[in-house]
């Protein structure tokens, strides 16, 4: 290994957290990281087997196709429902090194789920809408156990707000009118959860059963060879001598890990046990270091070629190829990024941040040597997507080409040993996003059964009075409102079926719409006072976790503005222009972005008084806004800021002088 990446881990191994310091973090704020550590061999080794066995089952199906819709979503939820009980404690105090019995007894009655709608399959299709006994009983028992399994991985906020769906079903003609419904009995509710695909085998775990497994799994591969440090490494070549290098490093780092793995709060704590102390070591405040890292990690959920796999729940909803909503991504990720960059940057400069010294930073050739063929697989993914090859079988042949791809380098090889480990590593990462679209299974469905989706739709539009703005504004709303303390996936879900319907409304294309609600309901990460990956970032740094929650929306700034260029400006998303015209409006978006951090930051060329960060932020604001008066508005305001800019500077030079 080269001395520039011997001194680069070095540094790493000097400044990150370790392993357990990481590992209590994220349990900490993140319930899917909470796994029990079992030390009993032949209860590791089962979940071992499991694990393994259904990694294995959703790599075999890619090639040979799955199974009947019905059959392969319940043996999917079922196995990882078993894994579930297995691995996950159902209280704090309960045992942490292995299962209990009634956890054991919880395990059984799941698999029992997926038995009986494989040996009775063709008698749930015949009976339809005239369920059996045993059908009642074992909806019912599925629903009780979705909704154990939920509150112990994504923790009580979505089993609460699944639960109270579950009793509005029911109790619909007693409440007010304005949502009330003509109710259904348990034996209705539960039926139609379970022996339907409008339930808990909805969309949503369909899509967590074929796409989403097989990207998370291909995460953990790619996190097995190393690929996490290498973005750390071309980060720091790249930018880590820039001003305050560290947490443009944070930023890039961020945003290639975060664009993969879907896990903003994990991204926090692997990219910012690193970041976050050098940092705060070039100057950067506690809570600005915590807030930088946070803001980057959230954001690689909206930027392809993963997007936290919610592109692919958009994706089976909205009845789009996947390769066109990653184009579409493309330039209102890279506005958000550089949104974040151009704050990150103002601070360094306002303040004097250096970057690090050349001695402390690896060289982009000897990194690329060390670990560039890592990214061969990703360029094998991406091309395979975009050639019209499906999702589900190019990830698979990612997977594949990983493991042989590592073993060109001895420090990133992957032997039988490190294969099971992924694999089962890869499992257990889509426990959390598999039982969160299970739940919010049960929301769509009761959603879907009763119209609460259209009562949700006329309330938004209500408040709208008519009007598109104040329609987006109450909409974004909602959306933050929802997507609080929900993974990204949930929160697209919920959001994309109750706030999204509004705006097509008002004609708003339902792309567009979806693709507005995700945006703000990812937000909700950065939002106090539940803001996750604020926390996160907060907890490493040492800082205050609403300041750094606050702080990380100013920086995600351009994704609060984004959302409402791309529904004026639907050519932002590549919706009805070619590129050339979606590249016109990127650009002055862009510039919109820039004006948008300077006034948020007060600092562009010189420290900018309030009249110019008015002007600033007035003048990001109208450039948003389609059209050649408002464009020209904008930049004069833009001209106005810059003119006085340069005109302080010169006094200064000269004063100084």
């Amino acid at each position: 290994m080269s001395n520039a990446i011997k001194e680069t881990e070095e540094l790493t191994e000097e400044n990150q957290l370790s392993g357990k310091e990481q590992r209590k973090l994220v349990e900490k704020y993140d319930s899917e990281s909470r796994f029990r550590n079992l030390n009993i061999p032949w209860m590791a080794r089962l979940v071992t087997l499991i694990s393994v066995g259904l990694a294995l089952f959703h790599l075999i199906t890619s090639f040979t196709g799955p199974l009947v819709t019905l059959q392969h979503r319940a043996l999917h939820t079922g196995v990882i429902l078993v894994l579930v009980f297995l691995l996950y404690p159902s209280r704090k105090n309960a045992p942490q090194q292995r299962a209990s019995i009634i956890d054991f007894l919880l395990a059984f009655l799941s698999a029992a789920t997926i038995v009986y709608i494989f040996v009775d399959y063709m008698g749930i299709v015949q009976r339809a809408g005239l369920p059996s006994t045993n059908d009642i009983i074992f909806s019912l028992l599925m629903v009780i156990l979705v909704l154990e399994g939920g509150r112990r991985v994504v923790g009580t906020g979505l089993t609460v707000l699944s639960a109270l769906f579950l009793l509005y079903a029911y109790l619909g003609p007693y409440l007010p009118r304005v949502v009330a419904h003509r109710g259904y009995d348990i034996d209705a509710i539960v039926t139609y959860l379970y022996l339907t695909t409008e339930g808990i085998f909805g969309t949503a775990i369909g899509v967590s059963a074929t796409y989403i497994f097989l990207f998370v799994l291909f995460g953990a591969f790619l996190n097995r060879t190393g690929m996490g440090q290498l973005f750390n490494d071309s980060a720091m070549a790249i930018s880590g001598h820039t001003s305050g290098g560290p947490a443009k490093v944070a930023v890039i780092s961020s945003g290639f890990l975060g664009s993969i793995n879907g896990s903003a709060i994990a991204n926090v704590v692997t990219t910012g046990s690193f970041t976050i102390p050098l940092m705060k070591r070039t100057g950067y405040s506690k809570n600005f270091s915590g807030a930088v890292e946070a803001a980057a990690s959230v954001g690689g959920q909206v930027l392809p070629p993963v997007m936290g796999a919610t592109a692919f729940i958009m994706a089976e909803t909205l009845g789009m190829p996947y390769v066109q909503i990653a184009i579409s991504a493309i330039i209102p990720g890279v506005l958000y990024y550089l949104g974040v960059i151009t704050v990150v940057h103002l601070r360094a400069k306002r303040r004097g941040l250096r970057g690090l010294s050349k001695e402390e930073l690896p060289s982009m050739k000897v990194v690329m040597k060390e670990r560039g063929h890592l990214l061969i697989p990703l360029f094998i993914l991406i091309y395979m997507l975009f050639g019209g090859y499906t999702p589900i079988y190019a990830a698979a042949w990612a997977i594949i080409s990983t493991v042989i791809i590592s073993m060109l380098r001895a420090t990133t090889r992957m032997n039988m040993k490190g294969i099971i480990k992924a694999l089962e590593e890869g499992t257990r990462s889509a426990l959390g996003v598999a039982m969160a679209c299970a739940m919010v299974g049960i929301i769509v469905g009761v959603a879907s059964l009763t119209g609460f989706g259209l009562k949700m739709t006329s309330a938004i539009l209500v408040l709208g009075n008519d009007m598109l703005f104040l329609t987006l504004f109450f909409t974004m709303l909602a959306s933050i409102i929802l997507g609080m303390g929900l993974p990204s996936i949930p929160t697209y879900i919920i959001t994309s079926s109750m706030a999204a319907p509004a705006l097509v409304q008002f004609g708003v294309e339902p792309f567009v719409s979806h693709m507005f609600v995700f945006y703000f309901g990812i937000l909700a990460n950065l939002t106090p006072p539940v803001a996750l990956a604020a926390f996160a970032g907060a907890g490493i740094a040492g800082g205050e976790p609403n300041r750094t929650g606050f702080i990380s929306l100013k920086l995600a700034a351009a994704g609060v503005l984004v959302p409402y260029i791309f529904v004026y400006s639907p050519e932002l998303l590549m919706q009805g222009t070619g590129v050339g015209g979606a590249v016109l409006i990127g650009v002055t978006a862009a510039i919109g972005i820039i004006a948008l951090g300077a006034g948020f930051e007060g600092y562009f060329l010189e420290e900018m008084n309030w009249i110019l960060r008015v002007l600033s932020v007035t003048s990001a604001i109208v450039l948003v806004i389609p059209g050649i008066v408002t464009d020209l508005i904008g930049f004069s305001l833009l001209a106005m800021v810059v003119i006085f800019q340069v005109i302080k500077r010169r006094k200064k030079v000269n004063t100084a002088t």
